[in-house]
């Protein structure tokens, strides 16, 4: 997915990075926002973070410019929305570009736009379609699987909009044929992986997720009874 240092024209660059820019700026001022008025989700923000940069960083090779790789961002999606996952992406790609090689500083926006803004909006749409109606672990698995896939689409078509080729279409189709040999089974992988974190960070910390309203008590029934018993913090 990350596209790398110097592939895209500077003018995608610039349109990327003006688009990023704008939720990444909103995104700050509602990671401060949070941390002040609950300042017991910082352990859970460093979490996603560090679920996203160790997950992102295992790359397979794939369409030249690119490559493939979980993207772990439906979690912070889920947990804290678009903005704020948008501001942990950022982080985490420019350390990754930084230290590790892998995207860029010249395409830091764009890589910022699919993987910490498109992605996690489509984890978002799909959590809230289903939050509620099952048990928050299958959403949160079906969500981080959509992030994935749609952060891969998002790659494809800015590709296509810097290298459209002879027929725009065919070339987009292209995009999206490779990365979904290594991407379908990738994002099933990631969705169990994060539906275990998720299941994890409810039996630890489900006074956070109820916060949050992100679960009911109905889904921590130990938690609710220590609360009717008044034995809770």
């Amino acid at each position: 997915m990350h596209v790398m240092e110097g592939f895209l024209p500077p003018m995608w660059c610039a349109i990327w990075y003006i688009l990023s820019g704008i939720v990444v700026g909103y995104g700050i001022i509602k990671i401060n926002k949070l941390v002040k008025e609950q300042p017991e989700v910082k352990p859970l923000l460093a979490v996603a973070g560090a679920f996203m940069f160790i997950l992102s960083s295992l790359k397979l090779p794939s369409v030249t410019g690119s490559c493939s790789h979980p993207c772990g961002n439906g979690l912070s999606a889920v947990l804290f929305g678009v903005p704020i996952t948008a501001v942990l992406a950022t982080v985490v790609l420019l350390f990754q570009a930084l230290l590790l090689a892998h995207g860029g500083l010249t395409t830091l926006g764009a890589n910022v736009f699919s993987m910490g803004i498109m992605g996690p909006l489509g984890g978002v749409i799909v959590w809230k379609i289903l939050k509620g109606k099952i048990n928050s672990t299958w959403a949160v698995m079906l969500a981080a699987i959509a992030a994935d896939w749609i952060t891969y689409v998002t790659t494809s078509v800015q590709l296509t909009l810097a290298f459209p080729g002879d027929n725009p279409v065919n070339t987009l189709m292209t995009f999206l044929t490779v990365f979904a040999v290594t991407q379908v089974p990738l994002a099933i992988a990631e969705g169990l992986l994060t539906a275990l974190l998720w299941d994890k960070i409810k039996e630890l910390r489900p006074d956070i997720l109820l916060k949050l309203g992100l679960i009911d008590e109905s889904e921590v029934p130990h938690y609710a009874q220590v609360m009717e018993t008044g034995g809770a913090e």
